[in-house]
């Protein structure tokens, strides 16, 4: 058994079978999997699909939000041998048609979901359709039944190296997804060596939020849990989040920027900044407060705290790193297999992304635009060879898209995205992205989008978080009108912010303005509101707000 992450869930199964794995919380109790249950609830599954023949190479779907029966099917379908298609929990009927149609999936296994009803409309009535009743998920056949019913198989795939492991799709911050294939000896890689120069922990606790369809998610945590054998927790709703995670107190922690930017709101409505900083600057008392809050974040015994997806502001690392809170960034991405740039302990710059992790070859073009390559790149775009040729070149470089520039230690720093950079009717072309950095520190802000096509200069399209929204428009317009001031100071005539215009609602996943994994989807903000750009351009006011 080689070039896999199933053969270290197979490892800890044999040494500790009845060990907790998984830990799921179901109104409010924990339910409980030992590695040994994991293993046969997993074998049961792969009798039932054999039976129905679905055979090794089959692409088998997984749609649910984080739980314990996602990764129970995660690893059932590496017992099997089927190719898993994890799909966003969050995607509309009609997305999660195309994608099991173009994946060509045989099965989908649906868990934990704010909206199957709606969602099961999108399953196409020849595809073998798996719910799970403790979710209140109805298929045409049950996962409770099935482990009554069925007997453990008796079949293990053996996976080799070059075999396709699974078709991930990318959460579509530029269009329209595409079906990233990876082989099964990527992962396995990319494990061994982050766990060497990451320094992981073994047998850490672990809690598993962030959609495991996102490869960041998949890799550094359910793939880090198996190779080092965790015991993984999962949040059982949003309502429940702060609380759970509190409870779980794991070694090792994974967010978004969208996530820290919370986390700071919920500090600072409890102690206002200048209070805060007093508190934190008397010696015993201050220590005290840094462990009560880590504490009540969850993050009381946490050793890897990590973020990724976007760029984190230097300034918002900076404010944690004042609460005994170190955040490492990471850089990756689906078609890489997060075999990236990491910072980690003693290899750190605030505000760089960190260095290459050991053999990842990297190069810049003229234009600022970050090349690599490693053994772990994609296979390609399932059923795409035009695009993948498009985002490779000659040398067997995946082109990322991103603008970057090493500093003379060799760190990483992002400047932004090839794509989202525009030109102003003035003919001069703009990098959104700093900006954005810049103004998201901002006690009051929640979200940024800089856009400035067909303007003279640019525009800051803002939403405001609940700290803002407690606040009077009175209050609101002045506090912009300053950070316009103070950020315009730092920036090139042509870059300069006219205005800031407060939109109406928040951008979220549900009305298709955030992905998945909480980035902003620019195309669609663009296409709702670029019509308004000059009538907002020639207010007099310096902040706009969104008419209701």
């Amino acid at each position: 058994m080689t070039a896999s992450p199933l053969q270290h869930f197979l490892r800890w199964e044999n040494q500790c079978p009845n060990d907790i794995f998984l830990r799921q919380p179901v109104r409010r109790e924990w339910m409980t999997y030992s590695w040994q249950q994991a293993g046969e609830e997993g074998r049961k599954l792969v009798e039932f699909l054999r039976k129905k023949g679905v055979n090794p190479g089959d692409r088998v779907a997984i749609l649910s939000k984080n739980c314990a029966h996602w990764i129970m099917a995660d690893i059932a379908l590496m017992m099997g041998g089927y190719v898993s298609v994890p799909i966003y929990p969050t995607l509309t009927a009609g997305s999660i048609e195309t994608i099991l149609t173009h994946s060509e999936s045989k099965a989908v296994i649906c868990g934990k979901l704010d909206d199957h009803a709606g969602q099961r409309k999108g399953i196409p009535g020849h595809i073998i359709h798996i719910g799970i009743e403790v979710y209140q998920t109805k298929g045409d056949h049950s996962w409770e039944q099935i482990m009554q019913e069925q007997s453990p198989s008796a079949y293990m795939h053996t996976w080799e190296k070059e075999d396709l492991f699974t078709i991930m799709y990318t959460s579509g911050t530029t269009g329209k997804p595409k079906g990233v294939m990876h082989r099964a000896g990527s992962f396995d890689k990319v494990i061994d060596i982050a766990v060497s120069e990451l320094k992981l922990p073994p047998r850490p606790a672990l809690f598993s939020y962030l959609p495991l369809s996102h490869i960041a998610e998949k890799v550094g945590i359910e793939y880090n849990g198996l190779y080092n054998g965790a015991c993984f927790s999962f949040a059982e709703t949003l309502d429940s989040f702060a609380k759970d995670l509190e409870s779980v107190q794991p070694q090792c922690f994974f967010a978004v920027p969208r996530i820290w930017s919370k986390f700071r709101e919920g500090i600072l409505k409890k102690f206002s900044a200048k209070k805060l900083n007093t508190l934190l600057s008397i010696p015993l008392l201050g220590n005290f407060i840094r462990k009560k809050i880590k504490t009540k974040l969850g993050l009381g015994r946490a050793t890897h705290i990590f973020s990724g997806a976007a760029p984190l502001p230097a300034e918002t690392i900076a404010w944690f790193e004042t609460l005994g809170i170190r955040i490492y960034q990471a850089y990756g991405m689906t078609e890489d297999c997060v075999y990236a740039h990491f910072e980690r302990e003693g290899i750190r710059r605030i505000g760089s992304v960190g260095k290459p992790l050991k053999g990842l070859k990297t190069k810049i073009t003229a234009e600022g635009e970050l090349l690599v390559k490693s053994d772990c790149l994609m296979m390609g775009y399932y059923k795409e060879p035009e695009l993948t040729a498009e985002v490779m070149d000659t040398d067997g470089y995946f082109k990322t898209g991103d603008k970057v520039a090493y500093d003379h230690d060799g760190f990483l720093f992002i400047t932004g995205r090839v794509k989202d950079q525009f030109k102003t009717d003035k003919g001069k072309y703009i990098s959104p992205a700093p900006i954005e950095m810049e103004l998201l520190n901002h006690e009051i802000i929640e979200q940024v989008c800089v856009v400035g096509m067909g303007i003279p200069q640019p525009l800051a399209l803002i939403t405001l978080n609940e700290i803002g929204t407690n606040k009077t428009k009175e209050e609101i317009d002045q506090m912009l009108t300053a950070a316009l001031e103070q950020i315009n100071q730092t920036l090139e005539h042509h870059e300069k912010l006219e205005k800031a215009v407060v939109m109406k609602e928040s951008w979220t996943v549900e009305n298709g303005l955030l992905t998945p994994t909480m980035k902003v989807k620019r195309n669609e903000i663009e296409k709702i509101h670029q019509h308004l750009y000059k009538e907002w351009f020639h207010q007099k006011e310096s902040v706009v707000w969104e008419k209701h």
